[in-house]
């Protein structure tokens, strides 16, 4: 079942509302956003390869493409399916790679805001971290897991490369001020960490969309205060980086503000919902030479 073609599906861009594909592992209730999903299979025939990550199963032939198999089930420390008839793949596009992930079962769909998602606590991550939201809903929770960080465990190389951030040529960028508003501390660190590299090295840090939204409201009338650019992921808990960028935009005072969506969610399929929210630039993970470059462009260029 292909998921991102059915227009029914799709919300509207800047509604802080997100429609999440529900499945299960072991015991465990999980949710993925639709918009990481490229469809829905039958399990199909794994070639196992050598020397592989313990949580890969090998590759799959899908059409005419090769794609990872991750087991999520050994990534949550679960047992194999009991009843592997009812097994699913979900194959999902993150960070310009496609992956399918092999579940248990799979239920349903459902829309809900990202207010009814929490920031998950220390103790109820975990020492792995793989949760970057707990999902309340009416009768039971499930979690969000930061698939990201889950594939790039597993294949570090689609993450942000620092070899390739080494590139970037050293400005002096002192003067300009930085909003990063990023939910996964990893990729905070690792952000934050280039663009200090690169002489960016004021940058004002903001967990998720309603943080970076709060501080910005409140700093309205006094512009030194506000920062130069805003970079913001796009899944966050509380507020989204589409739910940011529509309220920036779309107030008097704050739309001059520029905005650059750094998210592993913008494809060909989905560029145009950043466009509707009024973006100024769109950069897919892990181009983050390409996300300074535009940075320079927007606000280098001013002076």
């Amino acid at each position: 079942m292909a998921l991102t073609n059915q227009t029914d599906i799709l919300l509207e861009s800047g509604t802080n509302e997100l429609e999440i594909v529900m499945f299960n592992v072991g015991s465990g209730m999980f949710g993925i956003n639709v918009l990481k999903v490229r469809e829905i299979i039958q399990p199909v025939e794994v070639t196992e390869t050598p020397n592989r990550h313990a949580h890969l199963e090998g590759v799959a032939r899908l059409r005419d493409e090769v794609i990872p198999v991750v087991d999520l089930a050994k990534v949550l420390g679960y047992p194999p399916s009991e009843d592997p008839e009812n097994d699913k793949f979900i194959i999902s596009e993150l960070n310009q790679l496609k992956v399918a992930f092999h579940v248990h079962s799979v239920s349903r769909i459902h829309r809900i805001s990202w207010e009814q998602i929490e920031k998950p606590g220390e103790l109820s991550q975990g020492h792995d971290a793989n949760t970057i939201g707990i999902v309340k809903m009416e009768d039971n929770i499930s979690l969000l897991l930061d698939y990201e960080k889950i594939v790039m465990d597993i294949a570090p190389e689609s993450g942000i490369s620092m070899p390739k951030a080494k590139s970037i040529q050293y400005k002096d960028r002192t003067q300009k001020q930085l909003m990063i508003v990023e939910d996964s501390p990893i990729l905070r660190q690792m952000l934050e960490d280039v663009l200090e590299e690169s002489g960016y090295v004021n940058s004002h840090i903001y967990e998720d969309g309603k943080e970076a939204w709060d501080f910005i409201e409140s700093m309205q009338e006094n512009a030194p205060a506000l920062p130069d650019l805003i970079i913001t992921d796009l899944e966050m808990p509380k507020m989204d980086g589409h739910h940011l960028t529509y309220k920036i935009k779309n107030h008097p005072a704050l739309k001059q503000l520029p905005v650059v969506i750094f998210s592993s969610l913008i494809t060909d399929d989905l560029y145009h919902k950043g466009e509707k929210v009024g973006a100024d630039a769109q950069i897919s993970k892990p181009e983050i030479v390409n996300l300074v470059d535009h940075i320079d462009s927007m606000i280098l260029s001013e002076e």
